[in-house]
């Protein structure tokens, strides 16, 4: 049987990672490590240092998820022929979202390891984000995470570097399946002379302290990452106007139909061969240098 690795970014003890957990074992020998606590929106931050403990499936770390990975795949003597991250508490879709998520990062970090990864993201139709997350059941998210890693194994998928990063529908049956790419979707919003203790959960996750106004003036860089959308409501309702803001094909239009996002990632910094950037190197060099 082949060995997996499995981490995530919302702790060891998570809802999606117990179920998922579960639904492996049926297909590999699993190993756990993952972090002692939540880790979400970290992307691919490394640690220098960090404190290992045993856990019945294997070990948690006072670290990241690409910390767990890169200890799982560097600190322990198994060599694995996966790695699996997830199933995170709540979608990971578009650039700049799945750029930060620390479930997509742990992916990142296996694959510039030389291993084939599958981070695996959960979401609800009508609640979007499942919270609280034992109040939902991951079993679907797993199952399919099951399948198409056995699928993707048969097919010579899951070669060295390659990431698959997977959203799937927890109340929609027998969900259809669609290669997706990312959608650049994003702004950013300023905010000057910002009250320091307004706060809101996602801007708090990492920040170590409050900005003190008498060391000059609080600004708030607010990430506008479902643009067009007030608070938390869901982004993706399924009406004709969300239709037409997301293009078929892309990560985001998926989930207003319910369907299952597999978007493979690449980690090789590709268009090196870029016709107009050539140009301009060129002329630099033809100017006597």
């Amino acid at each position: 049987m082949p060995a997996l690795l499995l981490t995530n970014d919302d702790g060891a003890d998570a809802p999606g990672l117990v179920r998922l957990y579960e639904e492996l074992t049926a297909i590999g020998d699993v190993t756990v490590v993952a972090p002692d606590e939540n880790q979400s929106g970290v992307g691919r931050t490394r640690s220098h240092a960090a404190v290992r403990r045993e856990h019945p499936w294997g070990y948690v770390l006072t670290g990241t998820p690409a910390d767990c990975v890169a200890y799982g795949l560097r600190g322990l003597e198994t060599e694995f022929d996966l790695v699996v991250s997830g199933c995170n508490h709540g979608p990971n879709v578009g650039n700049y979202v799945t750029g930060r998520s620390g479930t997509v990062g742990a992916g990142v970090e296996a694959a510039f390891l030389g291993t084939p990864a599958v981070a695996v993201s959960a979401y609800h139709c009508e609640d979007f984000f499942p919270d609280p997350a034992d109040a939902y059941d991951f079993a679907r998210p797993a199952h399919v995470t099951v399948e198409l890693c056995l699928r993707a194994r048969e097919a010579g998928l899951l070669t060295p570097g390659t990431l698959l990063n997977v959203n799937v529908p927890l109340d929609v049956a027998d969900p259809p399946m669609r290669v997706t790419r990312p959608l650049p979707d994003y702004d950013l919003h300023v905010e000057h002379d910002a009250d320091p203790e307004a706060v809101d959960p996602i801007e708090a996750v990492g920040r170590e302290e409050t900005p003190d106004p008498d060391e000059g003036e609080v600004v708030r860089l607010r990430d506008d990452v479902w643009p067009g959308v007030v608070g938390f409501e869901n982004p993706f309702p399924p009406t004709d106007t969300h239709r037409e803001r997301y293009p078929e094909g892309t990560d985001r239009r998926a989930l207003i139909e319910g369907e299952i996002s597999v978007s493979p990632l690449s980690i090789d910094h590709e268009d090196a061969d870029h016709a107009g950037l050539s140009r301009v190197v060129e002329a630099y060099n033809g100017d006597g240098r």
